[in-house]
């Protein structure tokens, strides 16, 4: 059986079938590209719909270009048989083998065909742990040196970049407030009004205040300030020493004398344990405000009753436990955002990824530093 097509173009293709002990050989010759692959396709399909052959195989001695349609128009008739391992591809010169093997073409018998590599899971297992173990290691030595940094400013204070300090506690402490007070605003608005639907069948409504008051100011505020820190001001650190780190500006300082660690982290690190701890006041005022929204119009308290129960509830050491865990927590976010920056490695990609690591790691360790500090207060104070 014999079938071929010849334009007389210099672009055209040539085909012939003919049977292969009990399939199909297709001989091809000359171009196979954008300009004739649609065609070709439609065609050798016509010609292929009433064989029911079992195998087929591609005899490409004689074609002397192929472009990406023409492997579309090979992975379409490899994918017409009901085994794709009947499909061989045979006598293709070297140059056209070695664009299938770029385009990652796999045919039975195709001589430098990548095959696709079994995943061994306890290697992928094994690789994931040694990351892990040299990112923990690398967060160690971060640690170490930007403590050291610390303690030499703390030594030596006239070599604190006072200006960038400034400059960094306006981004994130004045700029984050209006998102800060809304979102705790809400929240003390939200456990005012739920908890008030219990209270209110053993007439206690007036506890409403006592219970946003040591919640808010115990537990949430500190923890959703630092969340709100860490989106913003901790994936801001990371992209940006990315950035410089990707444009090697941090090897320019480096060059230039200057320690990255004492000119970047500091000023960030100290902006953030100055801000946040104010920030986390402000958010234990508006949530007090939010409960006092829903004790006055929905409770029917007084103003006065509802902040005088608030002052009787919350003692000097609730509000002192939150602002001392917003300290800790800001000093986590500043630190977990330079080093996502400082690990940044490749382009615009990396960075992303630090971004978005910087944000997650930064949470993930807020939440677990928070049960640390609810097991201490429960079994040491």
């Amino acid at each position: 059986m014999k079938k071929s097509e010849n334009t007389g173009q210099p672009d055209s293709i040539q085909y012939s079938l003919s049977d292969n002990e009990g399939g199909l050989l297709l001989s091809l010759s000359g171009r196979l590209d954008t300009e004739n692959a649609g065609a070709f396709l439609r065609e050798i399909k016509e010609g292929l719909k009433g064989t029911q052959a079992r195998s087929v195989t591609v005899d490409l001695s004689g074609l002397t270009y192929l472009d990406d349609y023409g492997v579309m128009v090979l992975t379409e008739i490899r994918d017409m048989l009901v085994n794709r391992d009947a499909f061989s591809i045979i006598n293709a010169n070297e140059r056209i083998s070695n664009f299938l093997s770029i385009m990652a073409f796999d045919s039975t018998g195709m001589p430098g065909i990548r095959k696709k590599k079994w995943i061994n899971p306890f290697e992928s297992l094994g690789g994931e742990t040694i990351k892990v173990m040299d990112d923990f290691r690398f967060m160690l030595a971060f640690l170490g040196e930007v403590s050291l940094a610390l303690f030499n400013v703390l030594r030596h204070p006239g070599s604190l970049r006072v200006g960038d300090t400034v400059h960094f506690m306006q981004r994130a402490g004045v700029e984050a407030l209006p998102i800060v007070a809304l979102i705790n605003f809400l929240l003390g608005l939200i456990i005012a009004f739920m908890s008030s639907i219990q209270l209110r069948q053993f007439g206690a409504d007036i506890y409403v205040a006592s219970l946003v008051a040591l919640a808010m100011a115990y537990e949430l505020s500190p923890v959703m300030t630092c969340i709100l820190v860490a989106g913003r001001s901790g994936s801001s650190f990371a992209s940006e020493i990315g950035t410089m780190k990707v444009s090697e500006e941090i090897d320019a300082l480096f060059t230039m004398g200057f320690n990255p660690v004492r000119f970047l982290v500091v000023p960030r690190v100290l902006a953030s344990l100055i801000v946040v701890p104010v920030l986390t006041l402000f958010a234990d005022i508006f949530a007090i405000l939010g409960g006092l929204f829903v004790g006055v119009f929905i409770l029917d308290l007084t103003t006065t009753a509802y902040i005088g129960q608030t002052f009787r509830s919350l003692t000097l050491f609730y509000l002192f436990w939150g602002v001392m865990k917003s300290c800790v927590f800001a000093v986590v976010i500043a630190w977990v955002g330079c080093l996502r920056g400082f690990q940044v490695r490749g382009g615009a990609d990396s960075v992303g990824k630090a971004t978005t690591s910087a944000v997650v790691t930064g949470i993930f360790m807020i939440i677990i530093l928070d049960s640390v500090f609810a097991i201490i207060h429960i079994y040491w104070l």
